[in-house]
């Protein structure tokens, strides 16, 4: 009795394959929508262009063969992104939902501003950054080894507040400002 049962169960096996296969023939000539629709959200208009610019270089022939690493990859070395969700609504379009960082600090990196993101990544100042965000009241500076030799990428990194803000507006050079700043450092074992 049970192997008789087996046997069923093998024959309609084999005959459910030999029924699909055959009609899986059709299914090579089946043509999927292109993607047509990419919507993105939480990034001001410049950014989104950018990014959706480079997010149509890929092959976006159908919705079921997108690359997802590279879609990934592609977002996440977009400085601005803090959280990101992709969603595929059927049959051709893409959400995709960002999350931008929210600006901790300025940073003062070989001679440049950048910002500090709470992604931790570096983000290049530009105007619409720059307008924006200028309330900061703590930065971080890093000095070029012009102002100390041993001095390497991020080390040694100062935090300075308001105060050199103010020293700047004596003298807007920024050796100037990290000289004073640091210049109790010099004279700490003189005393």
């Amino acid at each position: 009795m049970q192997q008789r049962k087996s046997k069923k169960i093998l024959i309609y096996f084999f005959l459910l394959l030999i029924v699909g296969s055959i009609n899986n023939i059709n299914l090579n000539e089946l043509k999927f929508q292109n993607v047509h629709d990419i919507n993105i959200t939480g990034l001001d208009i410049k950014n989104k262009l950018i990014l959706l610019k480079k997010i149509e270089n890929f092959n976006l022939n159908n919705i079921f063969l997108i690359n997802k690493m590279d879609l990934i990859d592609e977002i996440e070395s977009n400085t601005l992104v803090e959280n990101y969700s992709i969603f595929k609504r059927y049959p051709s379009s893409l959400d995709i939902n960002i999350e931008k960082t929210k600006f901790l600090a300025k940073i003062n990196k070989n001679g440049q501003i950048f910002y500090i993101g709470s992604n931790r990544k570096f983000i290049k100042n530009n105007d619409q950054i720059d307008n924006k965000y200028n309330a900061l009241k703590v930065a971080i500076i890093t000095p070029d080894k012009d102002i100390i030799p041993d001095a390497e990428t991020l080390n040694p990194a100062y935090i300075v507040f308001d105060n050199y803000e103010i020293i700047l507006k004596w003298n807007r050079s920024l050796r100037f400002a990290l000289a004073v700043c640091t210049l109790k450092d010099k004279f700490k074992n003189e005393l």
